[in-house]
């Protein structure tokens, strides 16, 4: 691992075991200060890895999460093209933030979600029985778990099924971090462009349309509170938060509960586990592992520190979600622990507005995949399986099972 001349370890660290932590987040806990790392570029950033102090900084409005601000993190040159497009409300500061989010409010309320569950049900058991009539191997990122996700938030935006496969190869571009700055720019570029031809396309004939896109045209749009490239960001922001996050999730969720045959083997004889084994799959892995990058916008006294303003922070929630003082043996995946105080969806006015829909959709992909497809296992050695390193959003590179043929 590489290191400044003040012996900052560069950031992203790398993991010594691909499904644990970096050991130095244990190290920078240890001290009563923020650590220090140094970005690609040279840049020096604070580091928060204390679940208290991830909490108090995601909820402190003085580090600011827009990343135009002078100061901001850079993760890499293939993140930051994706940071120069036209930002969307999470990457915005108070009032504008709010302002926008309360927009999509209704539409991702827990009663709302509740409403769909029949319709993401018949989605994934439709896909399920499609998987088993083509034999009893699967690779389930592209064959089962990207198509349910993407399926899922498509039919909320109205989005045609045939485009399914084309949002999720741009998707996957979008978050390679290790990769030439046109790759993940082109993506953007990409997604942007269709979505700017739907809502056009959209503008006249909204009225009585009960999708997102169409209830935002019609009471934000036409009322003059939001623009048309303004909501073209944000269908953006909601397709690719809904997609390639999840469906990633899933994936690490069932690789964790194949390679725990005990923790499987609870959950099955008590389904009433599986809402608390979701809560762990959630903080375990904290899938977006990088999330939550802000900049100070004024001199701010943190611990007995003075953090300038214009210093980079990194709030690590998946360092949060492994503090030993609040979640006990963090590196054991426990699917018995009250997990559900995590941060995996953020913190503060930040936090991931979609969390009900994932919730949802996570709660029927495992209540639901161990009964279609009996004796799921894995169909190569586990020590075989590779996580994304190289992306934004974490994840397995593939994850190839088989099962029995009824």
């Amino acid at each position: 691992m590489s290191s400044n001349e003040n012996g900052a370890p560069r950031f992203p660290i790398p993991r010594q075991c691909p499904f644990h932590l970096p050991r130095e987040y244990d190290e920078m806990r240890g001290t009563p200060q923020a650590g220090d790392v140094t970005m690609w570029n040279g840049q020096n950033v604070k580091v928060f890895t204390r679940y208290e102090d991830v909490k108090n900084v995601l909820a402190d409005n003085r580090f600011s999460g827009n990343p135009a601000v002078h100061g901001f993190p850079s993760l890499s040159p293939a993140r930051d093209a994706v940071l120069q497009a036209e930002p969307a409300f999470i990457r915005m500061d108070p009032p504008e933030h709010g302002r926008q989010r309360r927009m999509l409010t209704r539409e991702f309320m827990i009663k709302r979600i509740a409403a769909l569950r029949p319709h993401i049900e018949k989605t994934f058991v439709g896909l399920l029985e499609g998987l088993k009539a083509r034999g009893n191997t699967a690779e389930l990122n592209e064959d089962l778990f990207l198509p349910f996700t993407s399926t899922v938030i498509a039919d909320l935006l109205d989005v045609p099924h045939e485009d399914h496969a084309f949002f999720q190869e741009k998707s996957h571009d979008r978050v390679l971090l290790d990769v030439d700055p046109s790759i993940p720019k082109a993506a953007s570029a990409a997604i942007l462009g269709y979505l700017e031809k739907l809502v056009e396309a959209r503008m006249d004939n909204a009225d009585g349309r009960d999708d997102i896109i169409s209830h935002l045209i019609v009471d934000q749009v036409r009322e003059g509170h939001l623009t048309q490239r303004e909501l073209v960001v944000m269908a953006d922001l909601l397709l690719m938060a809904g997609h390639e996050t999840t469906a990633n999730q899933m994936a690490l969720g069932l690789h964790s509960l194949l390679t725990h045959p005990d923790q499987l083997e609870m959950m099955r004889n008590d389904p009433e586990l599986i809402k608390s084994a979701i809560e762990e799959m959630l903080r375990f892995h904290t899938i977006v592992h990088y999330n939550a990058f802000r900049t100070a916008v004024e001199d701010i006294e943190y611990n007995g520190e003075l953090i300038p303003k214009g210093q980079g922070v990194i709030a690590l929630i998946a360092a949060a979600n492994h503090d030993p003082n609040v979640f006990e043996c963090p590196e054991k995946f426990d699917i018995t622990r009250k997990a559900d105080h995590h941060v995996a969806f953020s913190y503060g006015i930040h936090q991931c507005l979609g969390q009900p829909l994932a919730r949802a959709e996570l709660l029927t992909v495992f209540s639901t995949i161990f009964d279609h497809l009996p004796n799921l296992r894995l169909a190569i050695p586990a020590q075989e399986i590779q996580t994304k390193g190289d992306h934004f959003v974490l994840g397995l590179q593939k994850l190839p099972v088989v099962w029995d043929n009824e």
